[in-house]
């Protein structure tokens, strides 16, 4: 979240950049603005009321000792009185910070200057594509199609264990999907990425600690009689690692890699966009985070750009990148960039990987601090998908089809065992 110091002030930067994003709730500003002058106000007159309390309390005692007991059981009244204003007044200033709080989890992160101006999809900027040299044969089958024809996935029979969303991975399918989770593995361990096996659940708190909460509740699988959340992805648990952790300034960077399923309810989504792998419940991502110096952290970002497409070129895919415009910048970023494949069958890009700075939005709601010439200083946050599994994997059942059957990029070879599906 923004420090209210930030919002108070950058008042008319936090404003424009909001508008930039397309948000509507400005009068949020002022408010929060406005709130924390009372509250200051408040602490400044329950500080004096308690060092006067403390005054007192040191004066009664000395009263005691000379048996000027009269005047002792007078200065016991006024601290009494003293006592219930005082209580009066730490309830008001809790109320009061909780309202703070509760604003600034309203307010999304303020969007770098790179970031384009727009307010949908549409006006995002198409900044890179690479077209791989493939052969595309005529009347090219949707990856469903595909995965039917082959008993690759079964749909079907996901709905039937659990409901829409849910796919079977089978035989040489399930070994493709294993495959690309261990080789995005290892490529992000060869670029120097430690790899974490995290919790696929989490608490509340570090869901709020990423932002997920309140901004996502909705589309989060919560498992009510634990009061756990599912992960939407590894991103939450392994960046909540540092949650409420002082950093020294050798420590940095941290470069963590994590393979998990990743759990999305996906709540309004319909139509094509929900055909086979185009969109799904339940998934497997490999992600990379990132913890630096702010002024490291985007060079850091484009280290994170270019390790990502050498991992698609190594698939030979067709795909291009976009840099999002506020319109369509996630809640807690300062700026993304997101990777999307074409599909062959669908005629369509496909979203496989979005890669963001926050900048110190999320390190201020995990209190992620670093050590810097005698003071503590919040540390910047990214994160990548390298890669989401689905599209991918969509996108080379789709653009490698043969007439003889599915043939596997040769960079997955020694991780499949087989170089063609057939």
């Amino acid at each position: 979240m923004l420090q209210i110091t930030f919002i108070k002030e950058n008042r008319d930067k936090v404003l424009n950049g909001l508008k930039k994003r397309n948000f509507k709730n400005l009068s949020l500003i002022d408010e929060t603005i406005q709130l924390d002058d009372s509250r200051k106000k408040i602490k400044f007159n329950l500080e004096a009321q308690l060092a006067e309390l403390n005054h007192i309390s040191k004066q009664i005692g000395i009263l005691i000792k000379q048996q000027n007991i009269e005047e002792a059981e007078t200065f016991k009244i006024k601290t009494l009185k003293l006592k219930d204003s005082t209580k009066l007044m730490q309830q008001e200033l809790n109320e009061i910070e909780n309202t703070i709080l509760k604003h600034l989890y309203e307010i999304p992160n303020i969007p770098n200057n790179l970031v384009p101006e727009g307010t949908s999809e549409q006006d995002n900027l198409e900044i890179f594509k690479h077209t791989a040299n493939y052969n595309l044969i005529p009347n090219c089958l949707p990856h469903w199609d595909l995965a039917k024809k082959y008993n690759l996935i079964d749909f079907e029979l996901g709905v039937k264990i659990t409901g829409a969303g849910f796919p079977v991975y089978i035989g040489k399918g399930a070994r493709l999907q294993r495959a690309l989770i261990q080789c995005f593995l290892d490529k992000n361990s060869e670029a120097g990425y430690t790899e974490i096996v995290p919790p696929f659940v989490v608490n509340e708190t570090s869901a709020y600690g990423t932002g997920q909460l309140p901004d996502k509740e909705g589309q989060m699988y919560f498992v009510n009689e634990d009061h756990l959340y599912l992960i939407p992805t590894s991103e939450v648990p392994v960046t909540n690692i540092y949650r409420n952790v002082l950093l020294d300034n050798t420590e940095l960077p941290i470069k963590l890699t994590a393979y998990s399923p990743c759990f999305r309810r996906e709540a309004g989504s319909y139509g094509k966009d929900v055909r086979g792998l185009n969109r799904l419940h339940q998934f497997e991502k490999v992600e990379i985070v990132r913890i630096e110096k702010p002024e490291d952290s985007y060079s850091a970002l484009d280290e994170m750009v270019e390790h990502i497409k050498t991992i698609l070129e190594s698939l030979n895919l067709t795909y291009r990148i976009l840099r999002l415009c506020g319109g369509d910048l996630g809640f807690t970023s300062a700026i993304t960039y997101d990777f999307e494949v074409w599909s062959a069958a669908q005629e369509r890009w496909l979203e496989i990987s979005s890669v963001s700075n926050f900048e110190t939005y999320q390190a201020n709601r995990l209190k992620l601090r670093y050590k810097t010439e005698g003071k503590n200083q919040l540390c910047h946050t990214l994160n990548g998908s390298s890669l989401a599994l689905p599209r991918v994997l969509a996108a080379i059942l789709e653009n490698f089809q043969t007439h003889e059957g599915i043939v596997i990029p040769e960079v997955l070879v020694p991780y499949t065992g087989f170089n063609i599906i057939n």
